[in-house]
């Protein structure tokens, strides 16, 4: 069932779990997604990354859209850190649910008028928006941020923003990262606490591949409703088609797919687990449509 992005989200928060949204780039990692949901009666979001929606275009957007409505389970499909409008256009003419207007790497009034000038496009057209404020060490398709200009999510100013832009969700620094975490991860619970205080829109942590159980258990239960998985449902991917290529029981490329897609699974089953929404999807009943209907007519 093609769902309401913020709804799963609110749902969640006033349940005590959190989403999984996992970035997809063709059909073996739409259907990993797709399949550890269901198996696990779990609502999920497939994420369309810049790079990935260059590269598949259209047909790829459509596919995953074609995938959350004919799923079992809710499914949100959302652009993911997207710094161009034309992209934002075409995402929201698509039909995707949500779309992220990541005016983060800008100064903060450059972040300011991106985000609240797209989310104005957005709203207009019925879907939600996720923004950032404070920017992300790491790397992610590319994109790579120094720990120097890595900059926390300030409270205060987390209240302004959203309140200024008129933004549904919220991504938020509290030292997380992308990619790999190259130590062990230290994130700052008192930031998250005030922030949460700060601001009432749902809450979201990028990062989410590498951190442990215990910080994810104590960032859901201060008030995170989406964990953005990234890179350790692409390693799953590129080791499963290495160890492929190797293999003599691999007689066809449908086989070395079905592999693959059986390893990304794994990842996205372990990962519903820790963010504890597996049972959860009977509590999300509100079509997409319906929802934003209600919502913004």
């Amino acid at each position: 069932m093609l769902s309401s992005t913020l709804e799963l989200l609110e749902t969640a928060r006033r349940n005590v779990y959190a989403i999984g949204a996992f970035n997809v780039y063709n059909l073996e990692g739409v259907k990993a997604v797709v399949a550890a949901a269901e198996a696990q009666r779990s609502p999920a979001m497939l994420q369309l990354h810049p790079s990935a929606l260059s590269f598949g275009g259209l047909p790829l957007v459509a596919l995953c859209l074609e995938a959350a409505r004919t799923s079992t389970v809710p499914i949100a499909v959302q652009l993911d850190h997207s710094t161009s409008e034309p992209d934002i256009r075409t995402a929201l003419a698509a039909g995707m649910t949500s779309i992220m207007a990541d005016g983060s790497p800008l100064p903060y009034e450059e972040n300011l008028a991106f985000t609240t000038a797209m989310t104005e496009l957005a709203h207009a057209q019925g879907t939600i928006v996720e923004a950032e404020i404070g920017r992300i060490s790491g790397t992610e398709d590319g994109l790579t941020i120094s720990e120097k200009s890595a900059k926390m999510t300030d409270p205060v100013q987390a209240a302004e923003f959203v309140r200024a832009t008129g933004v549904d969700t919220l991504a938020v620094t509290i030292g997380n990262v992308h990619g790999e975490y190259r130590s062990e991860p230290r994130l700052d619970f008192p930031r998250l606490v005030a922030i949460r205080r700060a601001v009432d829109v749902p809450l979201v942590l990028h990062g989410a591949s590498g951190l442990p159980a215990a910080m994810i258990s104590q960032s859901i239960e201060l008030g995170v409703c989406k964990f953005n998985v990234n890179t350790e449902v692409r390693q799953a991917y590129m080791h499963s088609l290495k160890q492929g290529i190797c293999s003599v029981a691999i007689k066809d490329l449908v086989d070395s797919m079905a592999e693959a897609i059986a390893a990304m699974q794994a990842v996205v089953t372990e990962k519903l687990d820790l963010f504890g929404s597996i049972g959860k999807a009977h509590l999300h009943q509100t079509p997409y449509a319906a929802m934003m209907s209600a919502r913004f007519n």
